[in-house]
């Protein structure tokens, strides 16, 4: 048996992460852990070994768990993590475990504006701070004034935007480390305009993408002059299927478990998708999916 930390939350060996990813597939983490607050998971951290594998997951979106699991301990930052509090000029205060919508929508009952955008990313704070998420001409960057990140150390530190060396969908965020609250600056707005924005984001998303399935969000990050999906349908891959996987039809970045898929089918089918992408056009697709653990 494992001597780990003890802990105010819960931590529960051998526990299946299908149920929390989007994709609903993949293994075990050899460890869950969800801390009762901040103090509980930095004193986890601090005085876990050195040697174990720790990363954190939000709310599933944009994973890849492969079937064999995840090694170590896999942290979920629950409702003690998940609040939005409006701190006048402008400022919300938000957990890491905080969703996109709740930020959104907060930010509207504030009477902030410039935050409809994160309606669109379905993740929480802490994934789309670390990616710098972004959709509708807008990216967390525009509006991140400092995120708290716990580091592996178990040190508590608060890094201004500037630190954290935004590009597209990529962050120099030190390896290991847990956001686990942030700091979002927007403008002065009208509630109703805000909502109209929201209400127009929604209806696109919900006509462009395939919401109602299991998916991950958007599979490939859009290089350098073109587009993602372009690429893929350019290249023959619309509906194109492995095992339970398929190329979404509606959209053709985004794969979709059919039902049964495991990891594998979906993680080669995004591989053949990059295969014959490259084959056809000569630009080598990136991955914006997050995959982790191991194969079966």
């Amino acid at each position: 048996m494992i001597d780990l930390p003890s802990v105010h939350g819960k931590l529960t060996p051998n526990a299946p992460l299908a149920p929390l990813v989007w994709f609903k597939s993949g293994g075990a983490a050899q460890w869950l852990f969800e801390p009762k607050d901040i103090a509980d998971l930095q004193g986890f951290i601090r005085d876990l070994d050195p040697a174990m594998p720790l990363m954190a997951i939000g709310l599933g979106s944009n994973m890849i768990v492969r079937d064999g699991g995840v090694p170590g301990v896999v942290v979920r930052l629950g409702k003690a993590f998940a609040k939005v509090v409006p701190a006048g000029d402008h400022i919300l205060n938000c957990g890491g475990g905080a969703s996109g919508i709740l930020v959104s929508s907060t930010a509207r009952d504030a009477g902030i504006a410039g935050m409809e955008f994160l309606r669109s990313i379905p993740g929480t704070v802490g994934g789309f701070v670390r990616m710098n998420g972004g959709a509708y001409g807008r990216e967390v960057k525009d509006i991140l004034i400092d995120c708290d990140v716990l580091l592996r150390s178990g040190e508590l530190l608060t890094l201004p935007v500037a630190d954290l060396r935004y590009s597209y969908r990529h962050s120099e965020l030190p390896g290991g480390a847990i956001v686990v609250a942030a700091r979002f600056r927007g403008l002065p707005g009208e509630a109703s305009v805000i909502q109209a924005e929201m209400d127009r984001i929604s209806e696109d998303r919900e006509a462009s993408q395939p919401l109602r399935s299991k998916t991950g969000g958007s599979t490939f990050k859009n290089p350098q002059g073109h587009k993602a999906w372009q690429l893929v349908d350019a290249a023959g891959c619309r509906g194109v299927q492995i095992g339970g996987a398929q190329v979404s039809e509606k959209h053709t970045n985004f794969l979709l478990n059919l039902g049964d898929a495991t990891s594998a089918d979906i993680e080669a089918l995004g591989e053949e998708v990059r295969r014959r992408v490259f084959e056809k056009s000569g630009v080598e697709l990136q991955w914006e999916i997050q995959r982790v653990g191991r194969a079966k």
